[in-house]
């Protein structure tokens, strides 16, 4: 391979009309010409018959001309070849021959061998709001990349969406795509051995998802979350609902108000086609929002790119805005190349306590003790429930958003976004200003001078508007919002949701379900009444398998105006968009033979929200005696993904990880 016959460097023009330089004989240039016209993007090379020793002529490239991404190029030469390397080495110039045939046979040029390769998560499907446009941007990135000096590779995973999926059996399939599309990602970077990585991040799971292979193979790289969608609105609502913003909750409670008769076909129907306007993830702080926001308090995105809305103001096309965001995301990720920053070197212990005072201050969803959990696993940070409690219990609820309250995304961006928090959060003493962030900067530097990468950023009054309340007087105190709760029905923890709501103590009977099914159908069939406690079991991650949400049930009550009157507890978990008296992630699961298991109808349950303890009144020897007579029921997964999902996933407690 390594002879060369009287090759000499040229440049030839394709109908695209780009300058690509390639290695020709001096007797075919016609035929480079002919080809040229023929298949613009097959790559040329013409040889004589006569063959000298000589180097390949991709080794004797002269680094002079090379652009400056070159030293940038640090892992793939493993996949491309590495001409300073011996024949006898692994990832040896001649040993990768093959290697380069193929990336040629997809338009490959001998340039290209010498940048590095990017991955670029792409969570996609064309069926679902939240990531129905990200082909588009995806494809955004990719010219970004190649602008720059890299080479993209694509890396596109499957998305389930929680909305779509709500109180069905593919609802199963949601907490496991997390992991799935982590994995995913990681298949791809690490098999095709890329430099850097940049993905996006949209529907709930893959937005931590988009994380955890960065944090797991301490990657260089960062995240770009794909936007929210605008709140609905339908002024031939009934007079109430008609004065409200709508998001997907609004559908969700609406099927509750409809199984009560507080509402005909007609009001559910117009809440099924006005709520959700457009693409994008739930427009509220539910789980996507949450952990965008998340994501951006630990450093991992460019300031200010979680808030912009998905689309334009009519709905129609992507917002520009987001256009902007892929350029100085790249941009980022190419500075963190040069500085060889890598994830862990972000991922802090303390940068995991902005996170957390992140979701407290704008009163997050509950996944998101889930996802921190399972993030700081990947990233190899000791970090445990507990740590919740512990800051939970001196960061107030600032935030006045869906679905405590009556703001969105848009409006969060529209005052700042999470570089407004951040500031009102540092300034409290709430955060380590110290964290450093994927801009090269602290998260004080950030914040000194309002400075994104290539331009300022300047954040409107903070006067005037009901978005963010100051700490002095917040929408509600410390301690108030997500609270994690132990006693004899949950001896590791469970996790209650409390967005402000003062509920010092709920005590009443148990109603038992085996499945989210059969509790909603006894809801929609009026069976349940004020004061009970509704126990669904045999929803964790093992047992469903899967954990899906209790939103269905949850949304029903509250439809029905049952919300502040009846409790639901679970080992199941509930969405961003659920409120009301809801415990979930009860462990140990009633499948791993937690005391979930043995309640019976009519057992008195207590939830102590002061105390943090959540009990059933039933004697130690009781419920040693009634385990004891328990069984665990069948498997209900006995093949593929979630057969091999159930035999790999942790507790809830721990996060609900499988690595």
């Amino acid at each position: 391979l390594r002879a060369t016959y009287s090759l000499r460097r040229t440049t030839a023009q394709t109908e695209l009309g780009s300058h690509i330089p390639v290695f020709v004989s001096s007797s075919s240039v016609g035929l480079l010409h002919h080809a040229r016209r023929s298949h613009p993007r097959q790559a040329l090379r013409s040889c004589s018959s006569k063959s000298s020793k000589s180097h390949h002529p991709l080794e004797r490239v002269d680094d002079r001309d090379s652009p400056e991404t070159y030293p940038l190029k640090k892992e793939s030469y493993a996949v491309t070849g590495d001409p300073r390397l011996s024949d006898g080495e692994n990832g040896s110039f001649v040993k990768m021959t093959c290697s380069r045939s193929n990336f040629r046979a997809v338009g490959w040029r001998d340039p290209d061998f010498r940048k590095p390769i990017v991955t670029v998560g792409v969570p996609y499907t064309n069926i679902m709001p939240c990531n129905d446009k990200f082909m588009d941007l995806a494809y955004a990135v990719c010219d970004a990349i190649e602008a720059e000096g890299g080479k993209p590779m694509l890396s596109v995973t499957p998305v389930i969406s929680d909305g779509q999926t709500q109180g069905t059996l593919g609802m199963r399939y949601s907490l496991v795509s997390r992991d799935y599309i982590a994995d995913c990602i990681e298949l791809m970077h690490e098999g095709y051995a890329a430099d850097a990585m940049i993905n996006l991040a949209g529907c709930d799971k893959s937005v931590p998802a988009s994380l955890m292979p960065l944090a797991r193979l301490n990657a260089k790289g960062l995240v770009l979350f794909g936007g929210a969608a605008r709140p609905g609105s339908c002024a031939a609502l009934s007079p109430e609902r008609a004065k409200k913003q709508l998001d997907p909750g609004s559908v969700m409670e609406g099927i509750g108000a409809y199984g009560a008769g507080l509402i005909d076909d007609e009001e559910l129907y117009k809440l099924e086609c006005h709520s959700l306007p457009g693409s994008g993830t739930c427009s509220a702080m539910f789980t996507a929002c949450t952990m965008a926001t998340v994501i951006e308090a630990l450093g991992m995105c460019v300031p200010k790119t979680s808030s912009p809305a998905a689309v334009t103001e009519t709905n129609d096309a992507i917002n520009p805005q987001k256009f902007e965001d892929v350029r100085s995301s790249v941009a980022a990720l190419f500075a963190l190349m040069r500085g060889e920053v890598r994830t862990r070197d972000i991922l802090t212990r303390k940068a995991f306590e902005n996170a957390v005072t992140m979701v407290y201050a704008l009163g997050g969803s509950t996944n998101a003790v889930l996802h921190v959990l399972a993030l700081a696993h990947e990233a190899g940070v000791p970090f445990a429930i507990e740590e919740f409690d512990a800051i939970g219990k001196r960061v107030p609820l600032i935030g006045n958003l869906s679905p405590h309250g009556p703001h969105h995304m848009v409006d969060l961006d529209a005052v700042g976004g999470v570089p407004r928090v951040m500031q009102i959060l540092l300034d409290g003493g709430l955060i380590h200003g110290d964290c450093m962030t994927i801009t090269g900067r602290t998260w004080a530097e950030n914040l000194a001078d309002l400075h994104l990468p290539g331009k300022p950023l300047h954040l409107p009054p903070h006067a005037d508007q009901t978005v963010l309340f100051p700490l002095s007087s917040p929408l509600s105190p410390s301690g108030n919002h997500i609270i994690v709760l132990k006693g004899n029905l949950a001896p590791q923890s469970a996790v209650m949701k409390l967005s402000g709501k003062d509920l010092p103590k709920f005590v009443g009977p148990a109603v038992c379900f085996d499945s989210e099914m059969a509790a909603f159908n006894a809801i929609m069939a009026k069976e349940v009444v004020k004061g009970q406690v509704l126990v669904i079991r045999y929803e964790g991650p093992k047992g469903a398998p899967g954990m899906p949400e209790m939103l269905s049930p949850g949304a029903a009550l509250v439809g029905q105006g049952l919300g502040p009157h009846v409790a639901l507890v679970t080992d199941g978990r509930f969405s961003g968009a659920s409120h009301g008296i809801m415990i979930g992630h009860v462990t140990p699961e009633a499948r791993d033979g937690g005391a979930l298991a043995i309640v019976r109808d009519g057992d008195i349950i207590s939830i102590d929200t002061r105390a943090q303890t959540l009990e059933v009144a039933l004697d130690e020897a009781e419920v040693v005696a009634r385990l004891a007579a328990w069984a665990p029921p069948p498997e209900k997964a006995t093949m593929g993904v979630l057969r091999k999902y159930t035999k790999l996933v942790n507790s809830a407690h721990y996060g609900a990880f499988t690595g």
